[in-house]
């Protein structure tokens, strides 16, 4: 009964990628993310901008929405984890967060085609972000406890795994039945399912209820199955959170794996978040896609996601995950090199043929190594954290971990919104993410391969 139950736990905690995965999949990068886009440009344009301005204008106030909620969730992080730790309880925090992701996707709803909701609209993605980041944080703390450090990375690539597997079908599900091209029609031919109109795109618009629901659904197993186990719970409430978190920050700069690792994490994952919300844009702003071909697109990186991240697990168990993060990060930077220097006339400054399909074919290439590369890096990255983790404030650390991933994720999308702004390209505007693999790669030089836990216990303890 024990190791069916203990089973049963490792499963629940797995249901939440799948819940979780196609906030991402769904809305940040293949469907409302260019759609959002698209939507900004026709309204530009309908103020009298050109369209190459009007596209820049487009992907600078997206790149705003991720600029001010990843500076909301860098400063939050911490805190709120801390108090978790110290009050010893996560549940709570992950119904209450749940709560926001429905609400902030389901609002999507109402991203009206003429261009009049795109500030609800970034607020309600904002909002469902914060759901989706702060109930991650909660539920990655429970990791620790489903394993060992061979379990673990084994747990964390096979979770994610099924995570992108839930994120391609979800994404399936939208182009085969709902996200219209600009015939009105889904991938097979049809009007979109439910009796939506077509013409007021509420199809695609569809995506942020439809992804609300999908969450709701996976969650079920996950609060039915993954039982906290009884902690005692420590006084002094908000007052102790900030004075463990404080003597925890302290503790950082004593820990030169930990704190490299977390300034590297900081910077790659910046990077890959950011070219996860700016993949599809760049698609429908340089390569003029529309939301049907996007959507392939993200299903082959979704597939190859899926494969590659189970795959990644099995490798990081083997050999850890470090030699997995570095060869992850040398693969993306050389995908943001080909993407910075791909146009519809060249390829890295060699002219192409009018009409080409090459820019097509390279991207999907592009798209699939994305997909596995990223899966795979997210993966060994939580499976690293485990191994710098105090066992009793996984919450408190795994709020670091955020903290690494969101300090600057204002930075990225800013970087991309000026320089965008500045260049007067989409493209030219990814080029900072080069920049950001390559200095998270130098930080990971410090980073000792199997963590600094056992040897820095003493030093993150609660009194």
């Amino acid at each position: 009964m024990a190791a069916s139950a203990a089973r049963k736990r490792i499963w629940g905690w797995m249901s939440f990628d799948i819940a979780s995965q196609p906030f991402y999949t769904l809305l940040l990068t293949f469907v409302f993310g260019p759609y959002f886009a698209a939507v900004a440009t026709a309204a530009f344009m309908a103020e009298g901008l050109s369209e190459t301005v009007a596209d820049s204008r487009a992907q600078s106030l997206w790149s705003l929405g991720q600029t001010v909620t990843g500076l909301i969730i860098a400063f939050s992080a911490p805190l709120l984890g801390a108090f978790a730790d110290t009050t010893g309880r996560r549940m709570p925090w992950i119904v209450v967060f749940s709560g926001l992701y429905v609400c902030g996707t389901w609002a999507l709803w109402w991203t009206v085609p003429d261009g009049s909701t795109l500030w609800l609209a970034l607020i309600a993605f904002g909002i469902g972000m914060i759901g989706a980041e702060f109930t991650t944080i909660f539920t990655n703390a429970i990791l620790p406890s489903l394993g060992d450090d061979e379990d673990v990375g084994r747990i964390s690539g096979t979770g994610m795994a099924v995570g992108y597997a839930g994120g391609v079908t979800a994404l399936a599900i939208m182009l085969l039945l709902f996200s219209e091209n600009e015939t009105g029609r889904t991938l097979i031919g049809l009007e979109p399912a439910l009796g939506l109109d077509p013409e007021a795109r509420e199809g695609t618009r569809f995506v942020g209820p439809f992804t609300a629901l999908w969450f709701v659904a996976f969650m079920v197993p996950f609060f039915l199955w993954v039982k906290e186990p009884p902690a005692p719970a420590q006084t002094g409430g908000m007052g102790r959170a900030l004075a463990d978190l404080k003597r925890s920050l302290g503790s950082i700069l004593k820990r030169p794996s930990l704190a490299a690792y977390l300034g590297s994490s900081m910077l790659y994952r910046d990077a890959l978040n950011a070219l996860y919300a700016f993949g599809g844009v760049y698609a429908t702003l340089v390569l003029n896609w529309s939301i049907i071909q996007i959507g392939i697109f993200g299903i082959i990186g979704a597939v190859t996601s899926a494969i590659c991240t189970w795959l990644g697990g099995k490798v990081d168990a083997k050999i850890g995950p470090k030699p997995v993060i570095k060869a992850c990060i040398l693969v993306l930077t050389a995908v943001c090199v080909v993407i910075v220097g791909m146009s519809r006339e060249s390829l890295l400054g060699i002219p192409l043929a009018p009409g080409s399909a090459l820019p097509d074919i390279i991207f999907y290439v592009l798209g699939a190594t994305i997909g596995a590369t990223g899966g795979v890096i997210q993966s060994a990255s939580r499976s690293m954290m485990v191994r710098h983790a105090h066992p009793d404030r996984p919450t408190e650390a795994f709020g670091f971990y955020a903290l690494s991933g969101k300090a600057t994720a204002f930075l990225a999308p800013a970087m991309i919104g000026l320089v965008t702004y500045v260049s007067e390209s989409p493209r030219i505007g990814v080029s900072p993410l080069i920049f950001l693999f390559l200095l998270g790669l130098v930080l990971l030089l410090w980073v000792k391969p199997d963590g600094d836990r056992a040897e820095q216990w003493s030093d993150t303890s609660s009194p």
